[in-house]
């Protein structure tokens, strides 16, 4: 931890990139600030993260070398996307992200030395107290991010018994993208501030219905991609066993994408995420566990590919798009005969047209076998790949960076030469090997 760290919001949205809060942020900033308890309803993709991340900041004292904010999230992926957001505020507070599927030894080695703002799942943040890797007493803040997910795919037990363990909380906040959870009594609300925003973000979405002439929707699907061309989005999909089925047939159809459900190894997921952020994937084939909770970029459009089975399902995918004032489409496939569920507006059917498959993907993703544990950033990389590898400027895409890995967008007609010449050179005096994805 810097002996003072950053907290002044103007400096901190200059490192972000933004220029200003929108309307729901600033809000919540001034209601955290004020109150001790603040519940706070708003869409997904409308900044929630930024929304308690900088009035929490001001609270952190520096002297304080223990846990002091505890963030619980429904997901590994949340948790990881928020430990990303904190480090690129470059606040110089310490943050670590602990989770399941996550090796406990790394969670030890870097709990070493305590951060002061930790963000975890409900089930291994219990654990990390119950081993006395953490110290409860020591934690003055707590945001219960998505806090309805939490409830929703069963972490109630373990929230509970970390709220129990909890005897020094000044603050509460807790955050949701819709307003219909009851919050449980071990939570301990007793006076909040709701903010809700949940209409936020809301006009900017077209519905539209596109009706396969067939009970199988695969070839309607590749169609309407194919028509789509190079616009970005995520078809979604009921049951994890279908998602191998239509990706067999978007490969068999040279429609490149990635897949992301529960039952896939972390790293699978994670690397499906960081593909379809940097443009080697358009597209994304996911359950319902990607409707909320992960980092994507804006996208164009979402697929209803099986239609949803209750209003919040569909909600929270079509908020995957038309987020942050920008456009978005959700389109809802309907099988012959397929009735819509009651809370789907009735709307003009539409066909899809014929059309010329696409280009494949701008980029490809190159993997480097070091990572932010290794003293690795973004310049080393871009020199390494620019001066030894001899890539113009232009050919290297986004870089993200991982504790263990370097991920990197590349130009596709350049990886193989990379892969060859570079494999086992040194980056900073460490070899590193180089792969393909």
């Amino acid at each position: 931890m810097i002996s003072q760290p950053l907290k002044n919001p103007k400096a901190i949205l200059d490192k972000l990139g933004i220029d200003s809060l929108n309307a729901m942020q600033l809000e919540a900033q001034s209601a955290i600030h004020r109150h001790g308890e603040v519940i706070l309803h708003s869409p997904t993709g409308t900044g929630k993260t930024l929304a308690f991340l900088l009035p929490i900041l001001a609270h952190l004292e520096a002297s304080q070398h223990e846990v002091q904010c505890l963030v619980l999230v429904p997901s590994r992926e949340l948790a990881i996307q928020i430990e990303q957001v904190v480090r690129n505020m470059g606040t110089g507070f310490k943050t670590n992200a602990v989770y399941g599927g996550r090796a406990v030894a790394k969670d030890k080695d870097d709990l070493k030395h305590r951060p002061a703002i930790l963000i975890g799942t409900p089930g291994r943040v219990a654990d990390h107290i119950r081993r006395g890797t953490i110290d409860p007493a020591t934690i003055r803040l707590l945001v219960l991010d998505e806090y309805d997910k939490s409830l929703e795919i069963g972490f109630e037990a373990e929230m509970a018994e970390i709220c129990a363990a909890l005897p020094a909380l000044e603050k509460k906040v807790l955050t949701s993208a819709t307003r219909d959870t009851d919050i449980p009594d071990f939570v301990g609300i007793h006076d909040p501030l709701i903010l809700d925003h949940t209409d936020a973000g809301r006009s900017w979405l077209e519905v539209r219905i596109v009706e396969s002439p067939t009970k199988d929707k695969l070839e309607t699907l590749s169609a309407l991609l194919a028509h789509l061309g190079e616009a970005r989005g995520i078809v979604f999909c009921n049951f994890k066993d279908a998602i191998q089925r239509i990706s067999d047939h978007l490969h068999a159809h040279g429609i490149a994408h990635g897949c992301f459900y529960g039952g896939t190894e972390q790293r699978d997921r994670e690397r499906a995420l960081i593909q379809f952020r940097n443009g080697s994937y358009r597209t994304l084939l996911a359950t319902d566990l990607a409707a909320r909770g992960i980092d994507v970029p804006a996208i164009d459009y979402i697929i209803h590919y099986h239609l949803p089975t209750r209003e919040q399902e569909y909600t929270h995918r079509n908020g995957r798009t038309a987020r942050m004032d920008q456009d978005g489409v959700a389109y809802i496939l309907r099988g012959k005969g397929e009735r819509l569920p009651e809370f789907i507006p009735r709307l003009r059917v539409e066909q899809v047209q014929p059309a010329s498959p696409v280009d494949g993907p701008e980029w490809r993703t190159l993997v480097l076998s070091a990572g932010r544990k290794d003293n690795i950033s973004k310049g080393d990389v871009v020199g390494f790949l620019t001066g030894q590898g001899q890539l113009l400027a232009d050919q290297v895409g986004q870089i993200e960076l991982t504790r263990d890995e370097v991920y990197v967008a590349i130009d596709p007609g350049a990886i193989e030469r990379i892969i060859q010449d570079l494999d086992n050179q040194k980056i900073k005096g460490r070899k590193v090997r180089l792969t393909g994805l």
